[in-house]
């Protein structure tokens, strides 16, 4: 592992994996750590072999490429999230290499934290290449007491073309699939019922994977959720146009085999990113159709996470930009105004 930290902010990298693990935030007296570890990992399990490197030590937020699919002989979600990152630069930025191509692409991660910024800022840099890849940040909330989600502008909200768990011998998922719907207090359920999307969770043991697509005219994406247990918030953003997609994982124990074992509860992954293959047939004309490489360009994916105190635990009205600021303001009146890099995803 290799510390990376900044007055008020700290996270370890873990070169396995690129995983980004231990987020921790020091805000109004308080240390916020809103990133998931998966419990054989919280216990040092040894699994058995065979294994996708990224489910054994699965914990916090990596980067996919190509995300939900292999290539190049790579597990799920490609070698970034599978293969071996070499650290040549740490401290308050840490730059690191990926041991073997993508796409034909040299894949460089930057991270970097500032002094009383309560986030994290993230660079994944394609050196070259060919064709086009999907791509996501792969971050992971704890929510073992639930909580809220809230989103930038968003087109509609879409379940994938198939159940992630369609054996009952095996798991279970509650939504419809494939299901689109404008509203997301009210998504299809495979019962007949209706979930509501902007809640955690909206079943018991549960698994379920849901996307959005969003709106076009805006530059902010971001996507927060509450955890009002906890009394504060996460914050996912990106360039709403480069990063289209805001894709949901809810992990909330409908695993029953091997390493999950109906243990893995209160995960919600929030995967930001560019990946319309997952959107099956019907995928807008105007979205990409994934990240372009050539062998002449550097090309650039851009996230930052964070975390707050948000004693309210009101779901989150509104994100906005300032001047080397974020406001954000919740529903019940709440305002926080936050050091950022305004810059930093333009």
């Amino acid at each position: 592992m290799t510390d990376i930290a900044a007055r008020g902010i700290t996270a370890t990298f873990n070169p396995a994996g690129g995983l980004v693990r231990d987020l921790t935030v020091s805000d109004q007296g308080r240390r916020i750590a809103p990133l998931h570890v998966a419990p054989w990992v919280a216990a040092g399990e040894v699994l058995p072999p065979g294994l996708p490197p990224h489910l054994t030590g699965l914990a916090g937020d990596f980067f996919c490429a190509p995300f939900g699919g292999t290539a190049d002989g790579s597990d799920l979600h490609g070698w970034p999230a599978n293969g071996h990152w070499q650290v040549v630069q740490a401290g308050s930025t840490l730059r690191a290499v990926l041991d073997r191509p993508v796409s034909g692409a040299k894949l460089i991660k930057d991270i970097g934290v500032s002094d009383d910024h309560p986030f994290l800022y993230q660079r994944h840099i394609f050196i070259g290449g060919q064709g086009t890849t999907s791509v996501a940040n792969h971050a992971m909330v704890s929510l073992p007491a639930g909580g809220h989600l809230r989103f930038s502008p968003k087109r509609w909200f879409q379940s994938a073309q198939t159940p992630p768990e369609p054996d009952r011998a095996r798991g279970r998922s509650t939504l419809a699939y494939p299901h689109r719907s404008t509203d997301p207090h009210r998504f299809a359920r495979a019962d007949g019922g209706t979930a509501d999307l902007t809640r955690y969770p909206f079943a018991d043991r549960s698994e379920d994977f849901v996307m959005a697509v969003e709106e076009p005219g805006h530059d902010l994406g971001w996507t927060a959720v509450t955890r009002p247990a906890q009394g504060d918030l996460y914050l996912s953003l990106r360039h709403a146009q480069r990063l289209p997609m805001t894709m949901l994982w809810h992990s909330n124990g409908g695993r029953d085999y091997a390493p999950w074992n109906g243990r893995h509860l209160g995960c919600l992954g929030v995967e930001e990113g560019l990946a319309p293959q997952m959107l099956g047939p019907d995928v807008p004309s105007d979205l990409r159709p994934g990240l372009a490489l050539s062998p002449d360009t550097t090309t650039e994916v851009r996230h930052v996470i964070g975390a707050i105190a948000w004693s309210s635990g009101a779901p989150v009205a509104q994100v906005a930009l300032g001047p080397d600021t974020l406001t954000v303001t919740g529903e019940d009146g709440t305002v926080r105004t936050l050091p950022y890099r305004s810059d930093f995803l333009r």
